[in-house]
């Protein structure tokens, strides 16, 4: 059984893990992440909380008798981004559930 003196501070440091996983939440969600599809030719920006916030597609990628590849693309490169946004939110986040049997 634990002492109260010892749960006070095993509150206090969760309490500073919990305000260091907010923090780390917030800066994820201001970083823009980039997918790019077609060696380039379409980029699509994605904000940390998964909000597309730009598309760019190259001219020469638009063909009008070819639509499907046109969409194709659109989705590899959103698809791109959105791996990104997962691989750093887990390296960002897996920092606090090191160690511990958390459903994340």
């Amino acid at each position: 059984m634990m002492r109260g003196g010892n749960m006070q501070n095993m509150m206090k440091q969760m309490q500073k893990m919990q305000k260091k996983m907010q923090e780390a939440q917030e800066e994820l969600a201001e970083k823009k992440f980039e997918g790019t599809a077609g060696g380039g030719m379409i980029t699509v920006s994605i904000s940390g909380q998964k909000e597309v916030v730009d598309v760019q597609i190259k001219e020469e990628v638009v063909d009008p008798d070819d639509i499907e590849m046109l969409q194709d693309l659109v989705l590899a490169a959103v698809n791109d981004a959105l791996k990104k946004v997962d691989e750093e939110t887990n390296k960002t986040m897996g920092q606090f559930t090191k160690g511990m049997n958390l459903p994340f």
